[in-house]
């Protein structure tokens, strides 16, 4: 039976509700304190639907870090996709990969993964892959074809320059020696939340002549 006020979802309308609505339980509980009752409650939903969905808070946490790869893979993008010039889009492409990553919302996310992960190594794995692996991924292969490099030449270059130019900061935002970002990482903010010249420089000595 629908519990009253239950939105008319079903399906996978009704299974990407819940993942919204648990990613929020999760960001600002954290994964102890989540319950799946409070999911449902929040999802207006019934417990029944819920785990029909998700068998399990580990299941239905995993899942949510599916999710916020597909959005955050959504508004990073490729490399290609920021300038014509390979220089101007390397940097652009770490920038926009800085801003994302020190967002308050993302840097939350960063830590209930790590505080996970030696209890669900799954959560880890997922997080990594999702904000770090498909990154470096993409930025390799953009270096290897525009500057014609080898697969592990360009996955060498990426690594350092991300690195390097986003890496220190994340870090800082994490261990709380510095504040995260608090507004919506905008793309045409990116010059306000990221120092692009100092991204610039350390791209432009990186790069092959």
């Amino acid at each position: 039976m629908r519990r009253e006020g239950e939105p008319q979802k079903r399906g996978e309308q009704l299974r990407r509700h819940i993942l919204f609505t648990a990613k929020e339980v999760f960001l600002e509980t954290g994964y102890e304190r989540a319950s799946m009752d409070t999911v449902a409650v929040r999802a207006r939903t019934s417990k029944r639907s819920l785990y029909a969905h998700f068998e399990s808070k580990d299941k239905l946490f995993l899942a949510v870090l599916d999710l916020v790869r597909e959005l955050y893979l959504g508004k990073l993008g490729t490399p290609g996709a920021y300038a014509g010039d390979p220089a101007e889009a390397v940097a652009l492409f770490c920038g926009r990969f800085q801003q994302l990553t020190v967002w308050e919302p993302q840097a939350r996310t960063c830590r209930l993964s790590i505080a996970e992960a030696e209890r669900l190594p799954a959560s880890g794995k997922a997080y990594f892959d999702a904000m770090f692996a498909t990154t470096y991924e993409r930025l390799s292969a953009y270096l290897a074809e525009r500057y014609a490099m080898d697969h592990r030449d360009g996955a060498a270059l990426a690594e350092d320059l991300l690195a390097r130019t986003v890496l220190p900061r994340l870090m800082r935002t994490l261990l709380g020696a510095e504040e995260p970002n608090r507004r919506d990482p905008d793309e045409a903010a990116l010059a306000e939340d990221v120092d692009l010249d100092a991204i610039r420089r350390v791209v432009s000595a990186a790069l092959p002549g």
